[in-house]
């Protein structure tokens, strides 16, 4: 991997912070909902101003993901999508011209039964610049993030409000940004928030340098601006995921599919901080 695509996540950081801006970072089930479409929605959200994008592994046990992802899972997982198949996607939407940062966002299942030899060589070779694992606890993370540093991968840890006095050692070995979880439960759109946020995203700004993101829950243009004020970085993903559920008859069809791909470009626009 080229000192660029290893760096490519904090240069982005780096740049967003001299701006005054906070990073929007996407979310996406890859294959959702199909490998073409893919591709074209990264294509869209790039041109609507996003800044770095999660790509999300399909996965039949999803512990953290609410209804609407879990059903964009369901859609790509009927098309035999898989690790490696999100991985070679980053890549392709490389070729074809992204400079985005791609996060991994996968349970640690899929990559255990690919084996980490095998999994950060294919990282490096894709071009991934960042991995988010959810059900990878601290504790049994030492390998992992040595692995990852290696790569010159960033490992991003995920903190909730609940993690109180574990958030010092959660952070300790994160990469990349931390993700701070706006709300307990799992993923899904929502009007309220946990009420302790903000006194949390504080917390978490003593233990560590790195840029703060947050997510889970965020899913309107009011939602990101006020989270930005206060965070590096705002992850909208079941918003977005319902916006493509809600245009797949348009974009399964040839005369139509340039509307849905354009109705999505215009709704993440409007996110943009």
């Amino acid at each position: 991997m080229t000192t660029e695509t290893t760096n490519r996540m904090d240069l982005t950081f780096k740049k967003l912070r001299a701006e005054g801006r906070a990073a929007l970072i996407p979310f996406l089930t890859v294959g959702d909902p199909d490998l073409e479409t893919t591709l074209d929605i990264i294509a869209e959200l790039e041109a609507a101003g996003a800044d770095i994008l999660e790509l999300g592994v399909p996965y039949s046990d999803p512990l953290a993901d609410g209804p609407v992802i879990q059903r964009a899972s369901s859609r790509a997982l009927r098309s035999n999508i898989h690790l490696r198949t999100c991985m070679e996607t980053a890549l392709k939407a490389r070729e074809a011209g992204s400079e985005l940062p791609f996060i991994l966002f996968t349970y640690y299942n899929p990559v255990m039964q690919m084996g980490l030899d095998a999994f950060f060589a294919e990282l490096n070779a894709h071009e991934i610049s960042g991995l988010i694992i959810p059900d990878l606890p601290v504790e049994e993370s030492g390998e992992m993030r040595e692995r990852s540093r290696a790569a010159g991968v960033n490992l991003i840890p995920l903190v909730a409000p609940t993690s109180s006095e574990r958030i010092a050692r959660i952070v300790s070995g994160a990469s990349g940004f931390v993700y701070c979880v706006s709300s307990l439960g799992v993923t899904g759109e929502r009007s309220t928030f946990h009420s302790g946020v903000d006194e949390f995203i504080e917390s978490v700004r003593r233990s560590t340098d790195l840029p703060i993101a947050v997510g889970f829950g965020i899913s309107t243009g009011e939602q990101v601006s006020r989270f930005a004020k206060i965070c590096d970085g705002v992850v909208v993903g079941s918003a977005i995921v319902r916006k493509v559920e809600d245009v797949i008859p348009l974009l399964a069809q040839p005369e139509t599919r340039s509307e849905g791909l354009l109705q999505i470009r215009e709704f993440v626009a409007q996110l943009r901080p």
